[in-house]
């Protein structure tokens, strides 16, 4: 009795661990495939997109073309995300993956701080020499970087702030792969001071120990979004 007992609460211990684990990632399909539509009749909204009826799925549906294009990078930040996700391909819905292209000017070309709150990233480096790296959660706060050339691949664990930088004298070509349909992205300055409406700037000053002065102003500029 003891020991069913104890393979009963093993079990158990298990399955929730496991839910656990599917739950920190987008959700597991149960079909082959749900190729998105926009569909929200009745004010009705799932965690994902509404399915197309399988029978009128196309290879439309999971195709996107032009990544080889080169974008321009001409802008604040000197860089340009161009995404390929549930929104370029529908038929990504359910699949918990997607894709980035990333094009950074000759050197200064800046993927800023910023985080993916539903993805870990995996980037390679077609062109250029970039130098990227993330910061680890509270109370480390570690910077853990490297300089990465062609070929290199570096990951970015979910959640946690990181960036790319250009640090070679010409352009720099990046793929990545991120382990969500929706990834989502934060831009940590956009955030903080281009919110909408604006964070208190009492908020701010004691956050970042800075003159009042300086945070209204860094409210006031333009925050450039590269995705």
């Amino acid at each position: 009795m003891m020991k069913r007992l104890q393979l009963f609460v093993a079990a158990f211990a298990t399955l929730a661990f496991s839910s656990l684990l599917a739950s920190a990632s987008d959700p597991s399909p149960l079909q082959d495939f749900c190729v998105a539509i926009n569909d929200t009749k009745n004010g009705v909204f799932v965690n994902g997109k509404f399915c197309k009826d399988p029978k009128l799925a196309n290879a439309e549906d999971f195709f996107y073309s032009g990544l080889n294009i080169p974008r321009n990078t001409s802008n604040p930040v000197g860089s340009t995300v161009t995404p390929v996700n549930v929104a370029q391909i529908p038929g990504l819905n359910t699949l918990g993956i997607s894709l980035v292209r990333i094009d950074y000017a000759p050197y200064g070309g800046l993927n800023p701080p910023h985080t993916h709150p539903r993805a870990t990233e995996i980037l390679v480096v077609l062109e250029g020499t970039l130098y990227v790296g993330f910061v680890t959660s509270n109370t480390d706060n570690r910077l853990i970087t490297k300089v990465l050339n062609p070929g290199d691949v570096f990951a970015f664990p979910v959640g946690l702030i990181h960036f790319q930088f250009n640090i070679g004298n010409t352009k720099a070509v990046a793929f990545a792969g991120l382990s969500s349909q929706n990834p989502g992205v934060i831009t940590i300055a956009n955030a903080v001071f281009g919110s909408n409406p604006p964070i208190n700037p009492d908020v701010l000053t004691k956050a970042f120990q800075l003159d009042k002065n300086i945070v209204t102003y860094l409210q006031s500029k333009f925050w450039w979004d590269n995705n």
